[in-house]
């Protein structure tokens, strides 16, 4: 059990890849069980999901990725000039 623990530790995105694709293959499962898929569809179907979960981690994980670097995406965008604020303000009527 102790292996399991370490190797989920070591390896995050892939044992959340893991269950997230046990997860969502199961509800698929569940309610395309009455569809009358051929043995082909549900291996498609099973593979086309588990590609999605792995997308949504992969996804989910840019947001670690910024984080571990030290900079935030707000952090890496150039700042606004005077210039830019002054040319976005709209102009205001003649009276």
């Amino acid at each position: 059990m102790k292996q399991v623990v370490d190797w989920v530790k070591a390896h995050p995105r892939l044992s959340a890849w893991v269950v997230l694709g046990l997860g969502m293959n199961a509800i698929v499962a569940y309610e395309a069980r009455t569809v009358g898929l051929l043995a082909g569809q549900w291996v498609a179907l099973i593979v086309a999901t588990t590609l999605v979960a792995g997308l949504c981690v992969w996804i989910i994980g840019w947001e670690d990725d910024g984080e571990e670097a030290g900079s935030s995406p707000a952090s890496s965008a150039p700042a606004d000039s005077g210039k830019e604020k002054a040319a976005a303000k709209p102009e205001e009527p003649k009276k």
